[in-house]
């Protein structure tokens, strides 16, 4: 069975969108594989001259083998995390890798903020990076998780029912786009 790959664009230890990842893992245990971009350095064209960083290998490996991505951003300053755009901007590289990576690659977009609206710019700011990766971008439902400190217990675990629901469907129409 394909997978799933799951990336939280979050390294903060108690990080609502890595909750939100964790949800849909727990909902979907055999499709969801988690992986982390907590060892990838900053880029640098130096550093990938000598060699890629294996933090970096492992993760396009994982990226490579999935059938879909599904990336859990948090919004900061009305856009993406730098960490994250960091990873996918390694993960990018060398350019050659692009269509071996992200070229027809399905990929969602869903993410958690404690503020009311969600992450509805840093979803619409993805659209544009991964356009000009040539990625396949899931536009069938979007997922912008709003109030989040109401919506996840103090331990991280997704309480509110209505919020699993749409999580649920969300991953369901997802898989059924990356036709698992």
């Amino acid at each position: 069975m394909n997978t799933i790959l799951g990336i939280s664009g979050s390294l903060r230890k108690e990080s609502y969108n890595s909750a939100l990842l964790c949800a849909a893992e727990q909902l979907f245990p055999q499709v969801i594989e988690i992986g982390t971009i907590r060892d990838i350095p900053l880029y640098n064209a130096d550093v990938e001259s000598q060699a890629i960083p294996e933090s970096v290998l492992e993760l396009k490996s994982q990226l490579a083998s999935a059938g879909g991505l599904l990336l859990v951003s948090p919004e900061y300053n009305s856009s993406v995390p730098g960490v994250l755009k960091n990873a996918i901007d390694w993960l990018s590289r060398p350019s050659l890798d692009i269509r071996n990576v992200f070229s027809g690659k399905p990929v969602a977009v869903i993410g958690a903020s404690p503020g009311g609206f969600g992450t509805v710019l840093g979803q619409s700011a993805w659209l544009q990076v991964f356009r000009g990766l040539s990625a396949r971008l899931y536009t069938g439902e979007r997922l912008m998780v709003s109030g989040a400190s109401s919506v996840f217990s103090e331990e991280g675990a997704l309480i509110d029912k209505p919020v699993r629901e749409r999580l649920e469907q969300f991953i369901q129409g997802f898989m059924g786009f990356c036709e698992i």
